[in-house]
């Protein structure tokens, strides 16, 4: 029977290799292990040895049914975790429904305001918002003393040991002066992006917000170009049917200088609270560029000129669509934005 039991051993570890599946495994168990399996055939062989050859044959056969029993239970639990893995999938059902997001409603503004100037020919400049105190004021006729350069309007960074004193940008007007430095007439270019001015959070204001400037110079640049480019924007952003006033004004880096109302979203020019009772509300200043900055950039006034605007898009978008409180922008408020989606 020793014999016979090696034989049997050779063909179980044959038939194991042949076990991939479940339907396999149960054959190799009703072939071996089952009530009417060899191994239970075996057993009553073993009855009917002698006693001198139970011993040894008995404790081959017991390892030869254990092993083949472990083997039989390693592969079950195989196949189980192995089909627990697989996640059933009714194509039948209909697909989960996410909620997509959207741009913000100030970057949906930027890209308006960009795409309505490039149409008009308008290339884009992405300015630092780590600025010097050159570009910032001095480039731009803002001598030492003006009251935007202390401490209480600007944030200044500390000195890093150059000698130039830093600080984030008040307004993105310093980008027109690194353009005209990098660039010879014709230029024209929009500039947007984030400005930081040290102020109270009101309603009306924020110490971070969003400027859009634009810069033009070229030869016979004048005072009517730049109406009709305000005019046009103005049109495009707001719709055709608005009312636009053009009022005299004052910015050191423009000469002459004016700045754009439209009519009050409100009371329709009639007066209220929101627009001071004057109908109007502002959306940005402007003017001809002032012939001491072109000097300053190595630029002979005389033989070129050009216009410069900018505008607030926080305000822009509180005066296109009503809203009452600038923070509102920033608060992430679902039902707020949702109103918004594209």
């Amino acid at each position: 029977m020793l014999e016979k039991l090696e034989n049997i051993k050779i063909e179980i570890e044959s038939e194991k290799q042949k076990v991939s599946d479940e339907n396999s495994l149960e054959q190799f168990r009703l072939k071996y292990l089952s009530r009417n399996g060899l191994f239970a055939d075996l057993f009553e062989e073993f009855k009917n040895l002698d006693k001198n050859q139970k011993g040894t044959t008995g404790k081959i056969l017991n390892d030869l049914k254990k092993s083949a029993t472990d083997f039989f239970n390693d592969k079950t639990s195989e196949f189980k975790n192995n089909n627990s893995d697989k996640e059933y999938t009714d194509l039948s059902l209909p697909g989960i429904k996410y909620n997509p997001g959207t741009l913000h409603l100030i970057t949906q503004a930027i890209d308006q305001i960009v795409s309505i100037f490039q149409k008009i020919g308008f290339n884009i400049y992405d300015g630092p918002e780590l600025e010097d105190e050159f570009h910032n004021f001095d480039a731009l006729n803002t001598p030492s003393y003006h009251p935007s350069r202390d401490m209480q309007d600007t944030f200044f960074i500390n000195d890093n040991g150059d000698g130039n004193k830093y600080l984030l940008r008040t307004h993105t007007t310093p980008g027109q002066i690194r353009i005209l430095e990098m660039n010879k007439p014709p230029v024209r270019y929009i500039l947007p992006g984030k400005c930081f001015r040290n102020e109270d959070v009101t309603a009306r204001s924020l110490e971070m917000f969003h400027q859009i400037d634009g810069i033009y110079v070229n030869k016979n640049v004048n005072f009517v170009e730049l109406k009709s480019t305000i005019n046009y924007f103005a049109r495009e952003f707001f719709g055709e049917e608005l009312k636009i006033r053009w009022r005299p004004s004052y910015f050191p880096f423009t000469e002459p200088s004016a700045e754009v109302d439209v009519e009050c979203y409100l009371c329709k020019g009639k007066g209220c609270k929101v627009c001071k009772y004057s109908g109007w509300l502002e959306i940005l200043g402007c003017g001809m560029v002032h012939p001491e900055i072109l000097k300053n950039m190595n630029i002979d006034p005389e033989v070129y000129s050009g216009y410069a605007f900018g505008m607030g898009i926080e305000r822009t978008l509180m005066i296109k669509y009503g809203i009452p409180d600038i923070r509102i922008f920033y608060e992430n408020d679902i039902r707020f934005l949702h109103q918004f989606k594209q």
